[in-house]
């Protein structure tokens, strides 16, 4: 095996691989070093396996609101069962294999910079080994669920993500600390599963503070109605946990006390860029690695270092990641072979024009472009429009009660979208086409002559345009 690639990619996961995968097709040689698994967060303790526990919830639901139909009681060892399988049961051989096919060369063990363009690379039994880029060394390392400095939490052996996407036994009793999309998706998949009592402690006075106020509230909502206590403006002051794997106890800051078999920490992550040998080139080893719009470290003179994914800062969301790895692997290419590298797509745009994003609860969250709060403070010119999903046509006819709400922001000076807004059962597959919209700046003017079918929830284009008086 080689000591000398093109380019070195740290962490293998979604960013990391896609990285790979672009430069390989370029004609580069490629190393990747992972000392966990292949496929990264997203595919074993995040995104895919907490979506495989929350459809069987979305489905209970649906068939719920269509009469004539009701599914029985969801049979828990089944899901979990399906869950092991999204994951591959935990074995990465698979991602290792496509790594193989696309010509590059894994590394298993830990990464770190050992100065430019090297990467000492610590096997499991502690053996090292230097390797060397010729071009480019990319940290695609993450980040890491974080725990807060609360009293009794860290030696309580709290949950995150990974034991909740993992979860073996659904405990009967929940308490989940954080008011995020983590928190909110598996408070409603494990209550649906098994966690009949569970609470929901959030330290503000929403829920996902970053879509529309409106959204919050109807996951608020649809959280009280699945009979999830949700209590706001709360902190966890002490958790307490004498017996490994017995009971928690934990005092909160509104004077109560709840007692649970489990809690879960849905507070936030830290980037994952301590550990990772930035000190070796003089760079602070805290914090996201700034790069520009090409995913190349500002603070390297060389430009040999960059960094994709959640370590850079940028958007800690998977899709967002594979989109900078992209064009991250493109621009190196170019630079390494001399071609031209400053083709639009080897720039980031999304990042800020705001990334698309679906929360996963029911009801769906799907959001892309600004809210109209930023719009605002950013100096944008902005008139909204909102419409009530649930009078579409297309949505009716999904089933009774359907619940939903749409939003547009508007930019009056160009007459094109800054965002929107779609909350509601099955809402995600409605994204992309916003997604299109906001990013190519399409007019609302040619929005009106996009027509859409009928009788589909994708109507509510035509609402939202109706009500801004096209």
């Amino acid at each position: 095996m080689s000591d000398v690639f093109d380019v070195i990619v740290i962490g293998a996961g979604p960013a990391g691989e896609n990285v790979v995968g672009r430069v390989t097709r370029g004609g580069l040689t490629a190393a990747i070093v992972e000392q966990e698994l292949a496929g990264g967060e997203c595919a074993y303790w995040a995104c895919v396996p907490s979506k495989a526990l929350l459809r069987p919830m979305e489905l209970v639901a649906e068939t719920g609101r269509m009469p004539g139909l009701k599914l029985g009681p969801i049979d828990v060892a089944a899901v979990l069962a399906r869950r092991d399988e999204t994951v591959s049961g935990y074995d990465d051989s698979g991602q290792i294999r496509w790594i193989e096919s696309v010509n590059g060369t894994p590394f298993r063990g830990k990464g770190r910079l050992a100065g430019p363009r090297q990467v000492e690379v610590t096997d499991g039994d502690g053996g090292k080994r230097l390797i060397t880029a010729r071009h480019a060394v990319v940290l695609a390392t993450g980040s890491t669920a974080a725990i807060p400095p609360v009293p009794g939490l860290a030696d309580a052996q709290p949950w995150t993500n990974r034991e909740a996407t993992g979860v073996k036994d659904v405990p009967e009793r929940l308490v989940v600390l954080g008011g995020g999309v983590v928190a909110c998706e598996m408070s409603q998949a494990l209550h649906a599963l098994g966690a009949k009592e569970t609470t929901l402690v959030v330290r503000g006075d929403r829920l996902l503070g970053r879509v529309e106020p409106f959204a919050s509230e109807m996951v608020t909502d649809s959280l009280r109605e699945y009979g999830i206590d949700v209590r706001f403006n709360t902190t966890i002051q002490k958790v307490s946990r004498p017996v490994p794997g017995g009971e928690v106890t934990v005092d909160l800051s509104d004077g109560s006390r709840v007692v649970a078999d489990e809690i879960l920490v849905a507070a936030g992550r830290n980037l994952a860029s301590f550990d990772v040998g930035l000190g070796s080139i003089g760079l602070a080893q805290e914090g996201p690695v700034a790069v520009d719009d090409s995913m190349r470290a500002t603070a390297v003179e060389d430009g040999w270092l960059y960094a994709v994914g959640d370590v850079n800062g940028r958007n800690i969301l998977t899709h967002m990641g594979k989109y900078q790895a992209r064009l991250c692997g493109d621009v190196i290419v170019a630079r390494a072979t001399g071609g031209k590298e400053d083709l639009p797509s080897m720039r980031d745009r999304s990042d800020v024009i705001g990334a698309p994003q679906v929360i996963f609860t029911d009801p769906n969250v799907c959001a892309v472009g600004r809210t109209e709060e930023r719009a605002r403070r950013e100096g944008f010119n902005v008139r909204s429009v909102e419409y009530d999903l649930g009078a579409v046509e297309g949505a009716y006819l999904l089933g009774d009660g359907y619940k939903g709400r749409a939003k547009a922001v508007v930019d009056e000076d160009r007459r094109v979208l800054l965002g929107v807004t779609f909350v509601g059962p099955g809402a995600a597959e409605l994204l992309h086409a916003a997604t299109i919209a906001v990013t190519a700046e399409v007019t609302l003017d040619d929005l009106w002559h996009a027509v859409p079918t009928f009788p589909t929830v994708s109507e509510i284009w035509l609402r939202l345009l109706e009500e801004y008086g096209l």
